[in-house]
């Protein structure tokens, strides 16, 4: 099961690339983020793509993420929903069987701290209730928290938002729920393993940046041919997407 995810920081600016990029690679699913527009103003053909059973949730300008689950994978439609704790358009998940397939935005928090840490919390709950509930959870994004301070360039270390101590630890009581850190999970030496570039001074081509994008998948859909790789030369966004092989069935 290939599974890819990006923040495409404005569908509309960046709809040629996505297009193109699925085109590309077709996933089995595909979690975006930052798409910055309701459905009716998602370009054709992203709207209604041909091939997948796609969910866009965006009211405007700001936030707005999509999921999108092959057909020829997934058969019928799933049931897209938001869970209660959703705000400004954050996180879209679709139950397939007992995988629960997830592409989250997590705050920021640089505006209003507060309100990511509860996000964090709430979504640590959730997925907490689906390990308890049997449920195998695939939950793709922009989590907006370099995980350890590997994750993020030596330059760029320092204690503050998407680094603080409090967000780390919510993000790690967040894996605790039988999730794998795919990324880090294949790549475990890449002190260099980026996904986030700030778009000045040829941040991206230096390779100066942040880990911010995750696949966190339960540990039964993770084995030794698991594979998973951030794509930094691809598209035009300061994210570049990440894409991961992952078992098609629980083991």
């Amino acid at each position: 099961m290939k599974v890819a995810t990006w923040n495409v920081n404005g569908i509309r600016a960046r709809s040629s690339q996505v297009a193109h990029w699925i085109d590309g690679e077709t996933p089995d699913v595909i979690c975006l983020q930052e798409t910055k527009a309701p459905l009716d103003k998602v370009p054709e053909p992203l709207a209604s793509i041909a091939g997948y059973h796609a969910h866009w949730h965006g009211s405007g300008g700001y936030s707005g993420v999509a999921l999108l689950l092959r057909e020829a994978t997934f058969g019928s439609a799933p049931a897209f929903v938001h869970p209660p704790f959703d705000l400004e358009n954050r996180i879209v998940v679709a139950e397939v069987g007992s995988t629960v397939f997830g592409s989250v935005y997590i705050p920021n928090g640089g505006k209003d701290f507060a309100a990511k840490m509860v996000f964090l919390r709430e979504l640590d709950a959730w997925a907490g209730a689906l390990e308890a509930a049997g449920k195998h959870l695939v939950l793709c994004g922009d989590f907006n928290v370099a995980r350890t301070p590997v994750d993020v360039h030596p330059v760029l270390r320092k204690n503050m938002v998407g680094q603080s101590t409090q967000e780390r630890e919510l993000i790690e009581q967040l894996f605790s729920h039988g999730l794998v850190d795919v990324g880090r999970h294949c790549d475990p030496d890449n002190d260099r393993l980026f996904t986030w570039w700030a778009p000045w001074r040829n941040m991206r081509q230096r390779n100066i940046g942040w880990r911010l994008d995750y696949i966190a998948a339960h540990h039964a859909l993770v084995d030794g041919t698991t594979t998973c790789k951030s794509h930094r030369e691809v598209g035009t966004s300061d994210h570049a997407p990440v894409i991961a092989h992952l078992r098609d069935t629980p083991l």
